[in-house]
C-alpha cells in the first residue's frame, strides 16, 4: 500500500476545516499518513509592487497551531505532520501533489469573495496537481435538479463512452470499495441528435432514442467489465443519460459520498493542462465532494 500522505490544505476558514475532516477520514481509510499544509501569502507574493519585509517565521503559524490543538488526542489519528509554506497558494498547493496520493481542500479559502462557488486555489489545484484532488463544498449547496438516488453510500463517476479514462474509473471503483458503497456510472450521450448536412443532402433516417440509450448502456457495460472483475464487491449501476453530462452528474451529487470526474488529457494542439467544461461545471455546482483525477500517463 502506498505510504504517500493525504494532504489537507488549511487556512483557518470553515471551508478548510471541512476539508481537513474529509482528509482525515480519507487517510484513515487508506492507512496513510496525514500532512496538514498551510500556505501563507505575504506581501511579496500578493503585491509585487509592495516592498516586502520578509517571509513569516515558519515556526510561528497560528493556523497550524490551532489545527494541531484540535487534532491532539483524537482517537485513531494517523501519523500527522504539519507543514507551513510561503508563497502563492495557487502555485504551491499543486506542487505538493507530486509527493501525495491525494490533495484535499475546501471550495473557497478565507480570502475568497462570499459569492464565489469555487476559489482560484481550488481551480489551480484541480487543474495542475499530479495526484487526484478532492474539493469539499460548503454544506447545504443546492444542486439544481438534484434528486439523489436512494439511501446508502454512493460514489458517482462520469463515464465517457467515446473515450473512458482508466485512472478515473480505477479511482472511482477503489474509492467505492473502501467505503462499501455502490457505484453509479453516468454515461451521457448527445440528444437530440443534430446531424450535419451539406446543401442538397437528404436528411438521415430518424434515430430512435431508445436505440441510442441501449447502445450507450452496452458500451458502458463493456468498459466497466474489467473493473467489476477487479472489484467484485462493488455494486455497479450504469446510468445512460441523454444530454448534458455535467447536469446529470450534478443532479446525482446530493447524498453522494463523492463525485469522480477526469481531467483533460493534454495533446499536441492543447499542450496546457485543462479541466474541461464538464469537470469545471461539476466543481462549481455539485452538492457533494468532487474528486478530479489526472489522466493515466501515456504508455511508452
Amino acid at each position: 500500500m502506498s505510504t504517500l500522505p493525504v494532504i489537507a490544505a488549511v487556512d483557518g476558514s470553515d471551508h478548510s476545516k471541512r476539508a481537513l475532516e474529509w482528509a482525515l477520514d480519507a487517510a484513515r481509510r487508506r492507512s496513510a499518513p496525514l500532512r496538514v499544509v498551510h500556505v501563507r501569502q505575504y506581501a511579496h507574493w500578493a503585491q509585487p509592487e509592495v516592498l516586502a519585509a520578509g517571509p513569516p517565521d515558519p515556526q510561528d503559524d497560528p493556523v497550524l497551531d490551532r489545527v494541531r490543538a484540535d487534532l491532539e488526542g483524537l482517537d485513531g489519528l494517523p501519523d500527522t505532520e504539519y507543514v507551513g509554506l510561503e508563497g502563492a497558494p495557487g502555485a504551491v498547493l499543486p506542487e505538493q501533489g507530486a509527493s501525495a496520493q491525494l490533495l484535499v481542500l475546501g471550495s473557497r479559502g478565507r480570502g475568497g469573495f462570499a459569492s464565489l462557488l469555487l476559489g482560484s486555489n481550488g481551480i489551480a489545484a484541480a487543474r495542475d496537481a499530479e495526484c487526484p484532488v478532492v474539493v469539499v463544498p460548503r454544506p447545504g449547496r443546492d444542486a439544481q435538479g438534484g434528486t439523489g438516488a436512494g439511501p446508502g453510500s454512493r460514489v458517482v463517476v462520469g463515464l465517457k463512452v467515446d473515450g473512458p479514462d482508466e485512472a478515473t474509473l480505477e479511482f472511482a471503483f477503489t474509492e467505492a470499495a473502501r467505503r462499501g458503497a455502490r457505484l453509479q456510472a453516468v454515461a451521457a450521450y448527445p440528444w437530440p441528435a443534430q446531424p450535419w448536412m451539406t446543401p442538397g443532402e437528404l436528411p438521415p433516417p430518424i434515430v430512435d432514442q431508445d436505440v441510442i440509450e441501449d447502445q450507450t448502456r452496452v458500451l458502458a457495460e463493456g468498459f466497466l467489465a474489467p473493473y467489476r472483475e477487479r472489484h467484485p464487491g462493488v455494486p455497479v449501476e450504469p446510468v445512460p443519460a441523454a444530454g448534458d453530462a455535467a447536469g446529470h452528474l450534478v443532479a446525482a451529487s446530493p447524498g453522494a459520498d463523492l463525485v469522480v470526474v477526469g481531467r483533460h488529457r493534454r495533446h499536441l494542439l492543447a499542450p496546457a493542462r485543462m479541466l474541461g467544461s464538464v469537470t469545471h461545471a461539476v466543481l462549481l455546482h455539485a452538492a457533494s465532494p468532487v474528486a478530479v483525477v489526472p489522466p493515466a500517463p501515456p504508455e511508452d
